[in-house]
Order: C-alpha cells, then structure tokens, then sequence
C-alpha cells in the first residue's frame, strides 16, 4: 500500500517489478520449477476449472430442465398414479432424453471429480490420467446442455458429445513441442 497523490492509499497496479538484487533469483527459481504445464495451464488453473465443472455438474443433477410435479395426478378411474408431486416432469415426459440427461450428469461429475483428485495429490497435468478426466467432464456438459434442448434428436445429440469428446482429446494430447510455432503473419524474410 503506498500513498498516492490525493493522499488516498491503496494497492499500486500494475505491480511493481521485483528489486534488481531478487530479478536473478526469480528467473533461477523458474529454472529450477519449471511450469508444470499442459498446454500452457499450470496445476492451479486446471484445479479452479475442475471445481467450476463439479459445481455445474452439481447443479445440473439436482435441477433437471422441465423442474418437478408440484401436484400429483391419478388416472381418472383414481387407480394409477399418473405422476407424484415432486417427480421429474422430464423422466414422465421424455424418458429416454431424462437417462442420457442425468448419465452425462453423473459422468461429469465423476470425471471433475477424478480431475479435483488427481491435481490435489499432484499428479502431473500433462498426464493421460488428468487429461482424460477433463476431455470427459467437460464433454459432458456439452452433452447434458444438447440433451436439455427438447426439439433435438436423441441420436444426433450423442453424435456430437462424441466428436466433442474426440476432439478435446486431440486437442489436449498433442503436445507443445508438436505444434507449430508458426504464425499467420511471419515472414520467411
């Protein structure tokens, strides 16, 4: 905290670099640890995305779309229960679209889960472990946001969770050194 001008006092931004003694020691520590990087994410990022996908995927199992019952219904002859108060109004009316609905829910959970695990007892991020357990956690949610939409074909939906899955896997495999580092805009000159 520092006074300023006005004589009001507050954190200075942007922060100022460290001290030309502690410059050295700062780079020789970032030889020492490197970052622990997959595509450039360290630990810590990668543990505040699982927590985000865990709270969604929380939220999305116990708010299903189409909210609940809030009566229950009997047939007219009064022998059947048609639905109870409380129930899920998408299991009655679309059962098919409600199961794939709450397994991609279940799923994302558990892969988010897995990933919240596995970072927090310092598995590396670059490892087949962490990466497939975010390819599938954040899969799902795309799977359980195309299932919600009522008017989309069940089959189509699953299609795309799949390529979804395929392509965040390729995307999270391939390694930095494997990229190009090429840009649009360079020059062979």
């Amino acid at each position: 905290m520092m006074d300023n001008d006005a004589g009001m006092t507050g954190p200075i931004y942007p922060p100022l670099p460290p001290p030309p003694m502690m410059q050295g020691h700062v780079a020789a520590h970032r030889q020492q640890h490197p970052p622990n990087n997959w595509a450039g994410n360290d630990a810590n990022t990668l543990l505040v995305v699982a927590t985000l996908i865990t709270t969604l995927t929380y939220q999305l199992g116990s708010s299903v779309p189409g909210g609940y019952w809030q009566d229950t219904l009997l047939s007219p002859d009064g022998k059947r229960v048609l639905h109870l108060a409380g129930d899920p109004v998408m299991r009655d009316l679309h059962q098919k679209r409600y199961w794939v609905f709450m397994a991609a829910s279940w799923v994302g959970f558990a892969g988010s889960m897995l990933m919240t695990l596995s970072l927090l007892v310092r598995m590396p991020v670059n490892s087949r472990h962490v990466r497939w357990s975010f390819a599938v956690a954040y899969s799902s949610l795309v799977l359980t946001f195309i299932v919600s939409q009522s008017h989309t074909h069940l089959s189509l939906d699953i299609l795309i969770w799949a390529i979804v899955l395929a392509f965040l896997w390729v995307l999270t495999s391939v390694r930095p050194e494997h990229r190009t580092s090429r840009t649009c805009c360079d020059d062979d000159n």
